[in-house]
Formats: C-alpha cells, sequence, structure tokens
C-alpha cells in the first residue's frame, strides 16, 4: 500500500485549536487496499483535528453512497452509508495503534496518516446484509426475484392442498366425547 501525501496530516506546524480536513473518497482509494467489494464509491469524509497541548483528538465522519450487489438479487444498487469515529493522539516511545480509540505515535512524529482510518470507518459503516430498496418496497423487477416467487407461491399452494388425514378427526372425537 503505498502511501499518499493527501492523507498525511502535518500537525507539526498547526496551532492549538480545531482544524478542518475534507476528503472526497472513489472506487480507487479502495483498489490500494485490495478491496473489490465496491464497485463504484462516493465518500465525502470530514475530518477535525483538535490539536492540544499534550495529545490530539482526531475525528473522522463521512457519509455517500458505495455502488453494492444486493445479498438477495444480486443486482447492483448505490447504499447509503455514514458514520463516524473518534481517535485521541498520544506521544510515547513507540508507535502503537493496538487500541482502537488510541494512536501513540513515538516523540518526534510530525505527522498522522489517516488512509487506513477513513478505510476501516467506511468498510465497518456498510451493513452486513445488503438489500436492494427495490425489494424492500416490491418495485424490483429481475428474473431472480421472479423465480423466488414463483417458488414461493408453489410452495403455499402445495401446503393447502393437502388435506388433513382423517384419522386425526377420529382421535380428535375420542377426546371429545367422554
Amino acid at each position: 500500500m503505498k502511501q499518499l501525501s493527501e492523507f498525511l496530516i502535518p500537525f507539526i506546524g498547526l496551532k492549538l485549536g480545531k482544524h478542518q480536513f475534507e476528503y472526497q473518497i472513489n472506487k480507487e482509494f479502495f483498489e490500494d487496499f485490495h478491496f473489490d467489494d465496491f464497485a463504484a464509491a462516493a465518500v465525502k469524509v470530514n475530518a477535525t483535528l483538535d490539536k492540544k497541548n499534550t495529545f490530539m483528538e482526531l475525528s473522522l465522519r463521512h457519509k455517500g453512497t458505495v455502488n453494492v450487489p444486493c445479498d438477495l438479487t444480486g443486482e447492483p444498487f448505490d447504499l447509503e452509508i455514514k458514520g463516524k469515529l473518534n481517535l485521541v493522539v498520544q506521544f510515547g516511545e513507540q508507535f502503537n495503534d493496538d487500541n482502537e480509540e488510541l494512536l501513540i505515535l513515538p516523540h518526534g512524529e510530525h505527522q498522522i496518516d489517516v488512509k487506513q482510518y477513513i478505510y476501516e470507518m467506511i468498510v465497518l459503516s456498510v451493513p452486513v446484509k445488503k438489500v436492494h430498496p427495490g425489494v424492500k418496497d416490491g418495485t424490483l423487477k429481475t428474473p431472480a426475484l421472479d423465480k423466488l416467487n414463483e417458488l414461493t407461491f408453489k410452495e403455499q399452494k402445495e401446503i393447502k392442498k393437502e388435506e388433513v388425514d382423517p384419522r386425526w378427526d377420529k382421535l380428535k372425537k375420542l377426546l371429545t366425547d367422554k
């Protein structure tokens, strides 16, 4: 994975206080991570770096759409996603990102690479089950859905055609004849 200067935030020359950064994420961004689950992506990421005397707070928020296949029909659709990630950045002896809410940078470091955090935030905001909105409201017409509906109706018709075994009726009559 190559390091892009676009995603490096140099904090050494920044004054104390909040600083805003904005990123436009597309499909090429995910190709660096060898992630090909999205056919297309249009996500806007806002990063706020709040620099304090001894530490920094990094807040990432994103909103946009990713083109994914429906889990039921396989039809591609644009899924709206949004999310946020808050990270506390402190300084220590060595780099440590074991904790998902705390990043420790070595003393003397002068920039933060936010690319990995943006990637994780976006990928984790996609739901496990992706269902096309047309499936939910019944407006999507595809061969896969037609076949599913055809099979569903056959099963329901077969259940209705089955008659109750007359032996059960005789047994029920024994219970009520007491």
